[in-house]
């Protein structure tokens, strides 16, 4: 018959009695009624196996380790979703602890951050049961193994460090998942997913919440913008207390807790500083890869050149336009002097036709009114004073019509009226009206 066998623990300080192991009730959910009996630890331990009521006596190991395989294995069952464990972390000591993952110790190392309070105490409930050194040297057949004890409290303390509110944010600002450095050249496929993810978790850090999204190929400019100004003139909380060599609380004297003080500050300002630097670094090469600032830039550089061509294009119409309409005006003023010449040429012509006109006129009237005897009977002979005042008469008439056509119609008038034989009464009609 197999057997195993399971080493109790030290009582507790509280204890007072024998250490004698009665017999507990294994009963689901039954309390140990055995009084001044050393039984708290074997009943945890036991019941944990889900031991069935009915057992004989808590020595009888077969009956146990039955009930202990089957409970294994529906806890197994019901934990396949936990984290794999790294056989590795459990040669770790318990004095390096400060190096140690806490949340990978507890299985939270895909939660993180996110992990709950509840999260935190249920994995430690877990890995303490896991670990418990009694239980691991029960499995290793009851032999002893320093390493028990040591991973044991690296569990414990990573359970008082996460479940502490103060202790556990100093522990994410040094986070061994934060990058150290920046990013490499992503290729454009993965652009959005690594960075997106890398300021997923720095965003976190941000004094300023909520902290703008990273976005996608499809994000406005002013949603980028927003983002970059945002993480350009990032405001971190990170502290980096964590990671101080010596604790002050643990100085000899004074002197020496404020020279331990000193150091650590000065190794936390330095801290900050390169966390700072690594900030902008990351930034910078992120803006620098972002293929929407190109994208924005040759945007913003096609508006700016649409810009300048629609104000070329208009200052080139605005000079067109006053070319053009200096040229007209140009015409226009060369047509009216042409205009204007013609018209004094022709004026100068009619002015010139007018005159021969005249001329020709004023001579035909002369020679009328001699042939027709100053407009008088054919048979009557005039004395010199007549026939001066007829021509005077004649004069005054002529003065009195000076334009061509007047002329041309006194001449056709005198001659029809010389033609009819009243010439006389005709003449001395047309002197009588001037």
């Amino acid at each position: 018959m197999d057997t195993e066998t399971y080493t109790l623990t030290s009582p507790p300080s509280t204890f007072s009695g024998s250490k004698i192991h009665a017999k507990p009730s294994f009963a689901e959910n039954a309390t140990v009624n055995t009084s001044g009996k050393y039984v708290h630890f074997f009943k945890k331990v036991i019941s944990s196996k889900a031991i069935p009521a009915k057992v004989k006596h808590h020595y009888d190991f077969h009956e146990i380790k039955q009930a202990s395989s089957k409970a294994s294995t529906k806890n197994a069952e019901a934990d396949s979703d936990d984290e794999e464990e790294d056989p590795a972390l459990q040669n770790i000591k318990a004095r390096d602890w400060k190096k140690q993952d806490h949340y990978t110790i507890l299985g939270l190392s895909r939660l993180r951050y996110n992990a709950t309070p509840e999260d935190i105490s249920k994995q430690y409930r877990k890995k303490a049961l896991k670990h418990h050194p009694d239980k691991k040297m029960a499995l290793a057949g009851g032999v002893s193994n320093p390493q028990f004890d040591e991973y044991y409290k690296c569990v414990q303390k990573a359970h008082n460090t996460l479940i502490d509110p103060v202790r556990r944010r100093q522990f994410d600002s040094v986070d061994p998942s934060i990058p150290d450095g920046i990013a490499a050249q992503v290729s454009k496929k993965n652009f959005y997913k690594t960075f997106g993810k890398i300021f997923e978790l720095e965003a976190r850090f941000s004094r300023k919440q909520p902290a703008p999204k990273f976005g996608d190929a499809n994000s406005s400019k002013e949603e980028t913008e927003e983002f970059y100004g945002f993480f350009f003139n990032f405001d971190s909380w990170r502290s980096f207390e964590y990671l101080d060599k010596e604790d002050a609380g643990g100085a000899e004297n004074r002197d020496n807790k404020r020279y331990i003080e000193k150091k650590n500050k000065s190794a936390r300002e330095k801290a900050k500083k390169e966390d700072n630097q690594r900030m902008k670094d990351l930034i910078n090469e992120c803006f620098k890869q972002d293929p929407r600032i190109a994208r924005y830039k040759e945007e913003d550089k096609t508006k700016r050149n649409a810009k300048k061509n629609q104000k070329e294009a208009e200052e080139k119409a605005a000079l067109e336009a006053k070319l053009l309409a200096e040229e007209q005006a140009l015409k226009e003023k060369l047509e009216a002097e042409e205009a204007e010449r013609l018209s004094k040429e022709n004026n100068k012509k009619d002015k010139e036709q007018a005159k021969k006109i005249i001329k020709k006129e004023k001579k035909t009237l002369k020679s009328l009114i001699k042939d027709s005897n100053y407009f008088c009977p054919a048979d009557e002979t005039l004395s010199p004073t007549q026939i001066g005042d007829k021509l005077e008469a004649f004069d005054k008439l002529l003065a009195a019509n000076k334009a061509p056509e007047q002329l041309v119609k006194l001449r056709s008038t005198l001659e029809a009226s010389v033609a009819a034989g009243n010439a006389a009464e005709v003449f001395a009609s047309l002197v009588a009206e001037i």
